[in-house]
C-alpha cells in the first residue's frame, strides 16, 4: 500500500462540505496526504470570506503542500497537450497529474476520465447520482393511447 496519496480537489470539496463519504475516507488514512499548490488555487476560487475561509486555512495546515516546479510545469504543459483534445484535459488537472508523476504515489480523485495518462488513481467513492426530473413534454402512457 502506499505511505502517501495526492488528494484531488473534489475530494476535499465534498469534505469541506461535510460529505460523509469523503470525511470517512480522509479521516481513515494512515498514508501521508499530500496536496497539489494547483488545488489550494482551485479551493481558494471557491471560498467565500469570512467563517469558510478561516475553516479552508486551518484545513490546508493538515497536507504536505506540493508546489510547482520548472519540471512540474513542462510535464504538465506536455499533458495538456498531449490529452486536451482526446480527453478535454484542462491545465489544472494537467498539473496535478504531473505532481502525482514526479511524486510517483496515487492520485485520488472522483474524476478518474480527467486523468488518463495516469495509472494509478484511485476512486474513493461514487456520488449517487439524483434521479433526472420528469419531462414535462413528455406524454403519458395514457395520453398516447387515450385510456379516458
Amino acid at each position: 500500500m502506499a505511505t502517501q496519496l495526492l488528494i484531488d480537489t473534489d475530494v476535499l470539496i465534498d469534505y469541506l462540505r461535510d460529505y460523509p463519504d469523503a470525511v470517512s475516507y480522509v479521516e481513515a488514512q494512515q498514508e501521508r496526504l499530500l496536496i497539489s499548490v494547483v488545488t489550494v488555487a482551485e479551493l481558494y476560487a471557491g471560498v467565500r470570506e469570512g467563517e469558510e475561509r478561516l475553516r479552508l486555512e486551518r484545513f490546508l495546515r493538515a497536507f504536505e503542500l506540493i508546489p510547482l516546479d520548472q519540471r512540474l510545469a513542462v510535464q504538465g504543459g506536455l499533458y495538456r497537450r498531449d490529452y486536451s483534445k482526446s480527453h478535454n484535459v484542462g491545465l489544472a488537472d494537467a498539473l496535478i497529474a504531473a505532481t502525482a508523476t514526479q511524486r510517483q504515489v496515487p492520485l485520488v480523485t472522483l474524476n478518474r476520465k480527467h486523468f488518463p495518462m495516469l495509472q494509478d488513481v484511485l476512486v474513493p467513492y461514487h456520488k449517487a447520482q439524483p434521479n433526472p426530473a420528469p419531462n414535462p413534454y413528455e406524454a403519458s402512457s395514457c395520453q398516447e393511447t387515450n385510456c379516458s
